[in-house]
């Protein structure tokens, strides 16, 4: 079939927009630095950014948008920058979560929460319950969250199962206590700032995500930045251990199927 056909069309039309993107927000510091400015002024600018890329992301029609905020090895930093995270989240939940759900947006925290304190826990667990039911995009925010944690907590969890055996595990079995379990692996992995690594975030999720590092600081992130990552992702193949041949065999028996039905309805 030629290329341009219908049938290619229709089958690109339905990978044009990756379902889930997940994003480490990286820059901050930088940023304030090339203005004089303190690292909490970075921090602050990049709270904007989030905003403009979760509405960013409603207009592209992405389904899922997961965002590193702070990774379990942030509490190396200095103890005033930690205490300022800590105070600026809590502070953005008060200040977001109601609007989030007046959005239709569904709101969800994944990491080991035993370092924050009682209250922040009960705020994080409130807006969940708020925003549960809602399905225009499910917002998730990894904090004090790593990968290598969420493996072990996922094992740790499964073993404590009862019915699970060793010699029948699979990786379905795994996935079922990982902490994003209500979500698709992404599609799209974005890293602001020019860093080159995915700094043990949903290391598990990530095995077959399009990677996308762009020299961009996470405050000047926006809906722009996020489109060019989108397009670059519109240029991979995604083969998944197959081959190019496959795929397009693939495609174009799908796309016959779809215009078999159309003529039909």
């Amino acid at each position: 079939m030629p290329q341009g056909s219908s049938s290619s069309r229709d089958i690109s039309e339905k990978r044009i927009i990756p379902r889930h993107i997940a994003i480490i927000m990286d820059g901050n510091g930088r940023w304030a630095k090339k203005r004089y400015l303190p690292r909490v002024a970075g921090h602050k600018q990049g709270v904007e950014a989030v905003r403009g890329v979760i509405k960013a992301c409603m207009e592209q029609g992405v389904g899922y948008l997961t965002l590193f905020a702070f990774s379990s090895e942030n509490w190396r930093r200095p103890n005033e920058e930690v205490s300022f995270l800590m105070q600026l989240f809590f502070s953005t939940l008060e200040q977001e979560v109601t609007k989030l759900n007046e959005n239709g947006i569904r709101f969800k925290v994944i990491g080991d929460l035993s370092k924050f304190d009682a209250k922040t826990v009960a705020f994080i667990r409130q807006g969940e319950e708020l925003t549960a039911d809602n399905t225009r995009l499910i917002f998730t925010v990894a904090a004090n969250y790593g990968g290598r944690w969420d493996i072990i907590q996922a094992a740790q969890k499964m073993m404590a199962n009862a019915h699970h055996s060793i010699e029948n595990l699979n990786e379905a079995d795994l996935s079922n206590y990982l902490a994003m379990n209500y979500a698709p692996d992404p599609d799209l992995f974005i890293r602001t700032g020019g860093e080159y690594r995915i700094s043990n975030f949903l290391l598990w999720q990530l095995a077959y995500a399009e990677l996308y590092f762009t020299d961009t600081l996470w405050p000047d992130f926006d809906a722009h930045a996020l489109d060019l990552a989108i397009k670059s992702y519109q240029q991979r193949e995604r083969r998944f251990g197959q081959i190019s041949e496959q795929l397009q065999n693939r495609a174009i028996e799908e796309g016959i199927t779809n215009i078999a039905a159309k003529k039909k309805n």
